[in-house]
């Protein structure tokens, strides 16, 4: 008995340190980089206004490596700094944003496997509070992709402060689910909010009614036509949240043929998500 006890503690262990390791890899942050002016496009605006990138549930450093490899191969965008939250709240950070035109900042989560997705409302509303307080963020892109969209939308729109603080420019959500009582056999029609079971839903539409945009905000929500993980209603819910508010510029994408992993990778909207945060016309 004390040999079985002794090897199952010792698998256990093993198996403990292997989940470190990984995980311990699987944050290690991507490389920064430097765009010269002499490396810019002419058909790309260069903006002070930094682009904040946040993963989804389990993402880490991978989720965004070939779309931030391809803005920086093509001279589109520059990755200065990664930020770390625990779920304590503590933030870290590597690198740094000095004001760097088309800066990248990567977003991640020490762990980012919990049952919701409210443990990181708290977190990124800290990252967020972070950004402002200490490297003088005040308007921002924000790309993410599927529970890092609702983390956003929920933290930014729970706390009048950040909303106060920072401006929101260009919004890019990959796969974000903002309503999740539907399911796939439930078709967009307008006021279909009214059926919608999510307390979490509603409570967006109340934060949504009360907002007032202090700039002029792009949203552009794509989904994939083959993503079996999010369904496309909980996606474009978010239209029934924006209407609210006209002011806001509200686009919406299909791609055929995408899965919920592919839409951080295809190249067809790693191109689109380009134009649509440096684009020039």
């Amino acid at each position: 008995m004390r040999r079985l006890l002794k090897g199952s503690a010792a698998i256990i262990s093993i198996s403990l340190i292997l989940v470190l390791v990984i995980q311990f890899v699987v944050l290690l942050p991507q490389s920064n980089s430097s765009l010269k002016p002499d490396d810019y496009r002419l058909d790309t605006y260069y903006s002070k206004t930094p682009t904040i990138m946040i993963p989804g549930w389990g993402g880490n450093t991978t989720t965004y490596h070939r779309m931030m490899n391809y803005f920086e191969k093509n001279n589109y965008a520059q990755k200065v700094m990664t930020v770390w939250v625990s779920p304590t709240g503590t933030v870290k950070t590597s690198g740094n944003y000095t004001h760097q035109r088309n800066a990248l900042i990567q977003v991640l989560y020490n762990w980012d496997y919990n049952a919701t997705y409210h443990p990181e409302v708290h977190e990124l509303t800290r990252i967020l509070q972070v950004l402002h307080d200490h490297y003088h963020i005040n308007k921002m892109n924000v790309i993410a992709h599927s529970y890092g969209g609702t983390e956003f939308i929920h933290a930014y729109m729970g706390s009048k402060q950040l909303q106060r603080q920072i401006q929101l420019r260009n919004i890019i959500f990959l796969g974000v689910p903002v309503e999740e009582s539907f399911g796939v056999k439930v078709k967009f029609v307008p006021n279909l909010n009214r059926k919608s079971k999510d307390r979490n839903f509603h409570q967006l539409e109340a934060q949504m009614k009360n907002w007032k945009p202090n700039s002029t905000v792009k949203i552009l929500n794509i989904m994939g036509g083959t993503d079996d993980e999010v369904p496309r209603i909980q996606s474009e819910m978010l239209q029934a949240l924006v209407n609210v508010h006209p002011e806001i510029q509200y686009q919406q994408v299909i791609v055929p043929k995408t899965n919920h992993f592919q839409l951080h990778n295809r190249t067809v909207i790693l191109k689109r998500v380009a134009k649509m945060l440096w684009g020039k016309g």
